[in-house]
């Protein structure tokens, strides 16, 4: 526990200090997209001046990522595989040699913004199947409808919590999520209303318990796992997922998560 509290100090980025949250977010990461579902299999090598002559800082590449992580989702929603060629006719048809640097970026997108793994299951066909991070089921009756999967934003609610002793101060949870825009009260384009997420669907749904802290005069509350988190996942995985994040680069995913988002709102 010492070396991950001691991660938690290293998720601090250049400018205005920030936190395990913040830094889940706006991370970004190394070269390669071998396999982006998973922390162990995903982690790419942190590379902390590369980022300036990526590509990606050229237009159009920006917006090909968005068009991505947009045609993902659909595939998310409707339960649908898809594969590198699909990818290419559908996305990056005049863009193919960037697919891998595209690619790559848009699965961290998917996972750290919305909860979903990119996961290959034929590396001939190169085919990849979409599932929820950590194997969180709280996104499962997700539709081609207008609902969006928020599993992101659970496994950092949870990585909040175990990082800070187990239970964490409704205060700090909102001080954290109001620097990413997810403030208490005011609707967001991805998550809905945030209060009444956190405290009312996933205390329903079991992922966390929210309850008034003892002794605490005026009432303070605090956020603690449920017993659904603890059945479908674990301490362990979420913090290993923190580390992984801990490995990227804090500088340049907050763009690419911006450019997602609102492709997405636009309904692509």
């Amino acid at each position: 526990m010492r070396e991950l509290r001691q991660s938690e100090a290293d998720l601090q980025g250049p400018g205005p200090a920030q936190g395990p949250v913040e830094a889940q977010l706006f991370g970004a990461a190394g070269e390669e997209p071998a396999s982006p579902s998973s922390p162990s299999a995903s982690s790419p090598s942190s590379s902390s001046s590369s980022s300036y002559a990526d590509p990606l800082h050229l237009d159009p590449l920006p917006l090909k990522v968005a068009d991505l992580v947009a045609f993902l989702l659909l595939k998310y929603r409707t339960k649908e595989p898809t594969s590198k060629a699909e990818m290419l006719h559908m996305v990056l048809r005049d863009h193919q040699d960037h697919f891998p640097v595209v690619f790559r970026r848009a699965c961290e997108c998917m996972q750290l913004v919305f909860g979903v793994d990119v996961k290959e299951v034929d590396p001939r066909e190169r085919t990849y199947v979409l599932v929820p991070t950590l194997g969180l089921t709280c996104d499962a009756v997700l539709s081609d409808g207008q609902c969006m999967p928020k599993a992101g934003l659970l496994v950092l609610l949870l990585g909040l919590i175990a990082l800070s002793g187990d239970r964490c101060p409704e205060e700090e949870v909102w001080g954290a999520l109001g620097k990413l825009g997810v403030c208490a009260g005011q609707e967001h384009r991805i998550y809905g209303e945030p209060r009444e997420l956190l405290t009312e669907v996933w205390v329903q749904e079991g992922y966390v318990e929210y309850r008034p802290v003892p002794h605490s005069d005026p009432a303070r509350y605090e956020f603690l796992w449920g017993p659904r988190a603890h059945a479908e996942t674990s301490e362990w995985q979420v913090l290993e997922h923190l580390l992984w994040v801990n490995s990227l680069d804090p500088r340049s995913l907050a763009s690419l998560w911006a450019e997602g988002v609102s492709d997405e709102e636009e309904g692509a």
